[in-house]
């Protein structure tokens, strides 16, 4: 799993030890790879490994049911978590930003992602436009790096016409060679050219413009006859001044100096540039497109920024008159309990991979039939159509591994299903099941994950730290909790683990209570914030689990307590 981090094929910058989004570190130095490569190579079952924000710690007595490994990435005291601390602390090699799943050894390429944005793209259409079918239908964004890439293929799968601004041209080439990105052009009168062709046609296409994203918002106001249905952005905006955002007017090398050797002029043109990108993403929401903030903390920089982003009601520094993907869109499916279930391949053998995936596809579509509510069965009718499809469009990249989206008993069931296959002899190798960190349970982010939590709780972090602890003791193979990942350092606690399916009687009953406790710890939170799917979902549990009993949130009529 290190190894595919750091695999040139999957990561980003290999060679300074970045996965993914600029500046996710695996380990902060060569020489922490190494060590920790020694230490799994002489660990055994009664030992645990100890790693503080890449270093490794030691190896330390434990047992056999304890993780093999802890892992913590740049945990903070609260009061000296901010980004310029963190710049000091990271030169020292004493904290590092472990992203989401960089620092914690479970990413498995930008397929993670390309599930998530097709499901987010899908699901945009049939609440904003009131349509199953996508052809046609116009989404521009940005970024083609290695999370934000995902957006190209995402949108050939989900059936719309997608055009992604991307100012470096390695990034964009990689994503065309690779075949997520279809079309290329840097000339805006042949991409407004390209536009109307495939909405005439109603054709599926992802069509990159090699430039500044301010130019083409910009572009699309002048073009008033050209109807932008559905809008997003996913340039790495919680890292706005080093890298993560480009200002308009300047060119990609020339960006590149001028963060260096001025970096305050290049903060100036960084934020007018992000002024002139709302400015024209205002203009076209007014002509009818549907915008929506992607958890890269684009609106929450516009803010910083100085424009005017906050809801007219807004009564908090976080509520914009823009919503997250989260609010709007995967926040409910969050808290009916569906999030990035992932599976990889021990063996490394494509072979194992397609038969994992029918054992998935065979559950999932098992629990479609069953009787359940409406909204439940969709989503196990998407992701079992995604699955079915997925070998298809050769979304592997590294590890033979897959994602899908499924909740407490659809994974329960898949990793049974796995670790029976594994027993059987019908997998050449054991399974690691994993999530992303960006789940049900795995993350406190106020301007994502938990952007929808209304009970005043959003800003808290118990919810994750609960869940990786919780994690621990139930049997995962290795827990990891990170400051940072997404949005931002000091903006997020999030956490995640790896479980190692080795077909034994003791992988089976791990499974079981940590995959339980790792969905439920999210729907409880959820459903004590007041959503009602949650609530429902948490009924659910408990009907079928004796054990569970969760705390219910009771509504208060006004009307009758004002009387009384």
């Amino acid at each position: 799993m290190i190894l595919n981090n750091l695999d040139p094929a999957v990561a980003q910058f290999p060679q300074e030890l970045v996965t993914y989004g600029g500046n996710g570190q695996v380990f902060s130095n060569w020489i922490q790879f190494r060590l920790m490569l020694h230490y799994l190579s002489i660990i055994d079952e009664k030992q645990t490994i100890s790693l503080y924000s890449g270093h490794p710690m030691g190896i330390y007595p434990s047992h056999r049911n304890a993780p093999r490994l802890i892992i913590t990435n740049g945990m903070m005291i609260p009061n000296y978590s901010t980004k310029e601390l963190y710049d000091k602390y990271f030169a020292l090699g004493v904290t590092q930003y472990g992203q989401m799943t960089a620092g914690s050894y479970s990413y498995i390429g930008p397929q993670g992602i390309v599930h998530g944005t097709t499901i987010t793209i899908i699901n945009a259409g049939r609440k904003y436009l009131g349509v199953k079918n996508l052809g046609g239908i116009l989404f521009v964004t940005s970024g083609l790096g290695g999370m934000s890439g995902a957006q190209a293929k995402a949108a050939i799968i989900a059936g719309c016409i997608g055009v992604i601004a991307e100012i470096s041209k390695d990034a964009l080439m990689k994503r065309f060679v690779q075949g997520w990105l279809n079309l290329y052009s840097d000339n805006l009168d042949k991409i407004i050219t390209l536009i109307r062709e495939y909405k005439q046609n109603k054709q599926a296409i992802s069509i990159g413009y090699l430039g500044n994203v301010v130019d083409l918002w910009e572009r699309l106001v002048e073009e008033t006859d050209l109807i932008v249905d559905l809008g997003s952005d996913q340039t790495s905006l919680h890292n706005p001044y080093n890298g993560g955002y480009y200002p308009a007017g300047v060119s990609f090398e020339e960006a590149n100096k001028l963060m260096v050797e001025n970096p305050e002029k290049f903060k100036t043109l960084v934020k007018k540039s992000l002024l002139r990108q709302i400015a024209a993403i205002d203009k076209l929401t007014k002509n009818g497109m549907h915008f929506w903030d992607y958890g890269n903390a684009f609106l929450l920089e516009c803010a910083r920024a100085g424009a005017k982003i906050f809801a007219a009601e807004a009564a908090d520094d976080k509520t914009f008159k823009y919503p997250s993907y989260m609010q709007d869109i995967m926040g409910d499916i969050f808290s009916m309990g569906f999030g990035p279930f992932r599976w990889i391949c021990a063996s490394a053998d494509p072979s194992d991979l397609r038969i994992a995936d029918k054992l998935a596809y065979d559950v999932i579509k098992a629990l479609a039939n069953e009787k359940v509510p409406k909204e439940i069965q969709q989503q196990y009718l998407d992701n079992s159509e995604w699955i079915k499809q997925a070998d298809k469009h050769k979304l592997v990249v590294g590890s033979q591994a897959r994602i899908l989206y499924s909740d407490l008993e659809g994974r329960i069931a898949i990793a049974k299903a796995f670790n029976t296959a594994v027993a059987e002899g019908k997998l050449k190798g054991p399974i690691i099941i994993s999530r992303d960190h960006h789940d049900v349970s795995g993350t406190d982010s106020p301007f994502r994950e938990t952007s929808d939590i209304t009970d005043g709780s959003a800003f808290t972090a118990d919810m994750a730290i609960q869940n990786v602890i919780g994690d621990s003791f139930r049997g995962a193979t290795w827990v990891s909790i990170h400051n940072g990942g997404g949005v931002g350092w000091g903006d997020v606690i999030n956490g995640g683990f790896g479980m190692v399916l080795d077909g034994s009687h003791d992988a089976e009953k791990n499974a079981d209570s940590m995959l339980t406790w790792d969905v439920a710890n999210g729907i409880s939170r959820r459903c004590w914030a007041g959503n009602s799917l949650a609530k429902e979902a948490v009924h659910r549990a408990m009907k079928k689990i004796k054990r569970l009993r969760v705390t219910i949130p009771e509504a208060v009529d006004m009307k009758k307590l004002i009387k009384e």
